[in-house]
């Protein structure tokens, strides 16, 4: 032996010395579902650590499964009849192994008797499929995940089953998810479609389905190992399963190049690497291959014997413990489909009830929503009467208003006309008096230039008279001096020379002033009566200016009576008239303006 493989048998050697020191050490078992540690003594054997786990699950169909244990790059099968310790498992503070199906049956409806055989054998195929251990077609894999949605969810509710609530489950290998391009909501839609298909299967029905589909499979229930069939080291397959031996090419492990089925197997052996298959018929050529390792081949030839073994057993008539437990799975069956089917004619009784609450719930909602208008058309009826009913009284009150208000309108009405009347004829006395005064103006204007003409007569009269003054005066001088000789005074000194001028010039004033005083006073008598006469006409245009305007201010008043009782006929007031009182106004106030520019 050499230096290593002694040094690996001292350490193992430690370590089961170890273990016995302890008399006891743990195990840690996975099932597809599950995790259990057990405390194991120290000379338990694989058969007495393999039994606790199926009593713990309530296995009962033992021979299809096995604790499986990782050893370097390969893995091997826990031997029931060998210590645990004294096999190849890891020596950890916590053993790890795997509780998985060693062998597949041929046909799963007539093998698999008990429900948790049929689980395991579901939870560990499924894996198989996703993790593309086992090929699997696109449309056979939406067909297998539809199985697996009805065994995990039950039937399809549309009302429970939303859109995306498959979001979270693995349901397709990534190779199909990869080979097109669709998105996560179009297989779940297709995947939905399958599924709502499966409505009244129970979970183990679905998985029973699953499994169906999955044994014609190519791959299914197959343990392929790398082996050449000659020292030139052409890689081949092995592929191990129910069946027999398969040889295939390394790049297809579909179809198998040569098969060895059970029946034609006379006889299966090794040595150290090599591996020989021996058939039944001794015409054919003996097949060897060989194996890496020593250990594949142990692991190739334990399968070898346990698949041969389920293959002859299965066709023998089955031992009592099977009889026993397809006897009891079969009325289990019965029992269930018996308690499935009352438990559907409660479902349907109670989704009957059901309906049958949703529509009188959905019917009393209705009356109530029936009563709930009748009592808001009643209570908008009686607002609508009061409101009517206040509306009538509205009207009836303006009515009243309405006929009391005529009443004032028909009383002002007359007491307007009987106005209009007094109007007219204060208006006609007034038209008679603007007669008269534009009469008294046009007097006034000609007398006016009658004076006008007479001052001017006057001022060139004066002139004249002045003129005249001048001559006579002139004369008067002439004949002075001519007559009445220049006699001087008596006096000491010399007389003076102004003296002759100064007598002239008092004659000459006294005439002047004569004839001014009578001319001043003449003209102040006749501006006194212009000023009397003006003032009495000055006196009389603003009599009729007080006339005229109080008759504006009346009309005005009556005219905003009748703009506000518009539903009686406004006083007529002929436009007429209108313009004669400001025509009339107006020409008072030309009258007005022109004896003032008079004065």
């Amino acid at each position: 032996f050499s230096s290593a493989f002694l040094k690996q048998m001292g350490l193992r050697k430690k370590y089961i010395s170890l273990f016995k020191q302890a008399k006891t050490f743990k195990v840690k078992v996975s099932t597809m579902d599950a995790e259990m540690e057990f405390s194991c003594e120290v000379k338990w054997k694989g058969k007495d650590l393999f039994d606790l786990v199926c009593r713990t699950i309530g296995l009962r169909e033992t021979w299809f499964f096995g604790l499986r244990y990782t050893v370097k790059d390969t893995y091997a099968w826990l031997k029931p009849d060998k210590r645990v310790l004294d096999q190849e498992v890891p020596k950890d503070s916590l053993i790890t192994f795997h509780f998985l199906a060693k062998f597949f049956p041929e046909k799963v409806e007539d093998e698999l008797v008990q429900e948790i055989t049929q689980h395991l054998f579901f939870l560990q195929v499924k894996k198989q499929i996703l993790d593309e251990e086992i090929f699997c077609s696109p449309e056979a894999s939406v067909l297998l995940a539809s199985y697996a949605v009805q065994a995990k969810y039950g039937d399809y509710d549309p009302n429970f089953h939303k859109p995306g609530f498959l979001a979270q489950d693995e349901l397709l290998p990534k190779r199909v998810l990869m080979q097109y391009q669709m998105t996560p909501d179009m297989w779940e839609e297709k995947i939905t479609a399958w599924y709502a298909e499966h409505r009244n299967i129970t979970r183990d029905e679905a998985e029973m389905e699953y499994l169906k589909i999955a044994q014609d499979l190519e791959m299914y229930g197959v343990s392929y190992f790398s082996i050449t069939q000659n020292k030139r080291d052409t890689e081949l397959l092995l592929g191990v399963d129910a069946q027999g031996l398969h040889i295939y090419s390394p790049n297809n492990k579909l179809s198998p190049n040569k098969s060895f089925p059970w029946s034609g197997i006379r006889n299966i052996s090794y040595s150290e690497k090599e591996f020989t298959i021996k058939p039944l018929d001794k015409k054919k050529e003996v097949f060897k291959f060989y194996s890496s390792q020593l250990r594949v081949n142990k692991l190739i030839l334990q399968l070898c014997i346990g698949n041969h073994d389920l293959f002859m057993r299965r066709r023998k008539v089955d031992s009592i413990e099977v009889q026993q437990m397809k006897a009891q799975a079969k009325e289990e069956k019965a029992r269930k489909k018996v308690e499935r089917q009352i438990l559907a004619r409660e479902k349907q009784m109670r989704e009957e009830a059901e309906r049958a609450k949703e529509e009188m719930e959905h019917r009393l909602f209705q009356l109530q929503d029936e009563a709930r208008m009748a009592n808001e058309a009643l209570l908008r009826s009686e607002e609508t009467a009061d409101l009517l009913a206040e509306k009538a009284q509205i009207a009836e009150e303006e009515a009243k208003l309405l006929a009391h208000k005529a009443a004032e309108a028909e009383h002002e009405r007359q007491r307007l006309e009987v106005t209009a009347l007094k109007t007219k004829e204060e208006k006609r006395l007034m038209e008679q008096k603007m007669r008269e005064a534009e009469q008294l103006a046009v007097k006034l204007v000609e007398q006016s230039e009658r004076r006008l003409k007479e001052a001017d007569h006057l001022k060139q009269d004066l002139n004249e008279a002045k003129d005249a003054e001048r001559r006579a005066k002139q004369k008067l001088l002439e004949i002075t001096k001519s007559t009445y000789p220049v006699i001087p005074p008596p006096s000491t000194g010399p007389e003076s020379p102004d003296r002759t001028v100064d007598m002239a010039s008092s004659i000459r004033m006294d005439f002047k002033d004569s004839d001014m005083k009578r001319l001043s006073m003449e003209i102040e008598r006749e501006r006194l009566e212009y000023m009397e006469k003006s003032k009495h006409l000055q006196d009389q245009l603003k009599e009729l200016k007080s006339e005229i305007e109080s008759l504006k201010l009346e009309e005005q008043h009556q005219a905003g009576l009748y703009s506000l009782r518009s539903y009686t006929e406004p006083p007529y007031i002929p436009h007429s008239n209108v313009r004669n009182t400001q025509g009339e106004i107006n020409h008072f106030m030309l009258l007005n303006i022109s004896y003032n520019v008079f004065y």
